[in-house]
């Protein structure tokens, strides 16, 4: 018999855990973890899955040499460089808050909403009760690379974005700062795959209920509204309220989002897509295609990357910024290891250079 592949390893290794190691972004977490040159995965936990070895909750790590499965209260905080947190939101705060009470200098990049919203008020409204760790959320850095790279470099805890979100923010956000489209005239329509609902089993979410049709949810109120108007209104410098919809889509990965915006002044579409690639033309993660190119979701699927494509509308003086991401990498996992990378000094890209999965 083969012998374990086992993680590398060495003086210069992060030792990193992995907490909610059970659910689709916990698992894609240990993916692409395993695949990193300068990491070892030494923590994974579950809770209803605790004490199973991580093969059996997902077969694809057979042959792994992985950390079985504990609770988080069964795992030493402190032997950590680095702490993923894939938890449920409000979860999450109690398990960073006790976390850092034991090892206040703990390294953690948060995968929840727990602390995206800097405005405890807006926490409140849109997630129903009050913030129980406040006085951490001062301290957490919103982490959308492209746009907050200086501060996550020295950050302790790191709030990853969500899937929505990111395929939002870095579509629209450079067209705010540069003042090339009007903040009071952006609509949304967004489409997800099955995966941003979390493995959870619920009824819903079967084969038989989702496939063969499209249907919108949390319309005019789904959550992920407060995060894209607290980046739209600090890119502004005023508030900014988008229209924005969710669709759920039968695929298992990936997030298309298609923005309809009004141009400002005399911007023609033309400069509105010169504005975007020259934003991201350094940028190893996020491609602005030719002017008038539409991006397809399966071209980022598996890959850390995110297409933008910009298409003039029929009526003059609007424009349609289409963004695709995969909801489970560059808006989950994979955004956290490329926050992981920057808190811990490696090169950004490292260990996600994965080209997208096609066809």
């Amino acid at each position: 018999m083969a012998e374990p592949r086992k993680t590398r390893s060495s003086a210069t290794t992060a030792e990193i855990a992995v907490l909610g190691a059970s659910g689709y972004t916990g698992a894609e977490l240990v993916r692409l973890l395993l695949r990193h040159p300068k990491v070892a995965i030494k923590g994974l936990t579950a809770d209803r899955k605790a004490g199973q070895a991580m093969s059996a909750v997902f077969p694809q790590f057979v042959g792994f040499d992985l950390p079985k499965l504990v609770t988080i209260e069964d795992l030493d905080p402190g032997a950590f460089d680095l702490i993923f947190c894939a938890l449920p939101h409000a979860t999450t705060q109690a398990v960073i808050k006790n976390v850092l009470e034991k090892v206040p200098e703990q390294k953690i990049v948060d995968l929840s909403a727990d602390f995206r919203l800097s405005d405890p008020a807006a926490y409140e409204k849109w997630y129903g009760h009050p913030h129980q760790a406040i006085e951490l959320q001062a301290r957490a850095v919103y982490g959308l690379v492209e746009i907050y790279r200086d501060e996550i470099r020295e950050a302790r805890l790191v709030a990853n974005p969500g899937c929505f979100t990111t395929t939002s923010i870095l579509a629209i956000v450079p067209l705010i700062e540069a003042g090339a489209i009007n903040p009071d005239e952006i609509v949304i329509d967004s489409k997800t795959g099955m995966t941003g609902a979390g493995r959870g089993a619920r009824e819903n979410m079967l084969f038989s209920e989702v496939s063969e049709g499209i249907h919108a949810y949390g319309v005019a109120h789904h959550r992920h509204m407060a995060e894209l108007d607290q980046e739209f209104s600090r890119a502004a410098n005023r508030p900014v309220t988008p229209t924005f919809t969710p669709h759920l889509a039968p695929m298992n990965r990936g997030i298309y989002a298609t923005h309809y915006v009004r141009t400002e002044g005399k911007t023609t579409v033309e400069q509105i897509h010169r504005v975007l690639a020259d934003f991201y033309k350094s940028e190893p993660f996020v491609q602005v295609l030719p002017m008038g190119e539409v991006p397809q979701s399966r071209h980022v699927r598996g890959s850390n990357h995110v297409q933008i494509g910009v298409i003039a509308d029929r009526i003059a003086g609007r424009a349609i910024v289409i963004s695709t991401l995969d909801n489970l990498v560059k808006g989950a996992s994979g955004q956290a290891v490329q926050n992981m990378n920057l808190m811990l000094g490696y090169p950004e890209t490292m260990g996600l250079e994965q080209l997208a999965l096609f066809p």
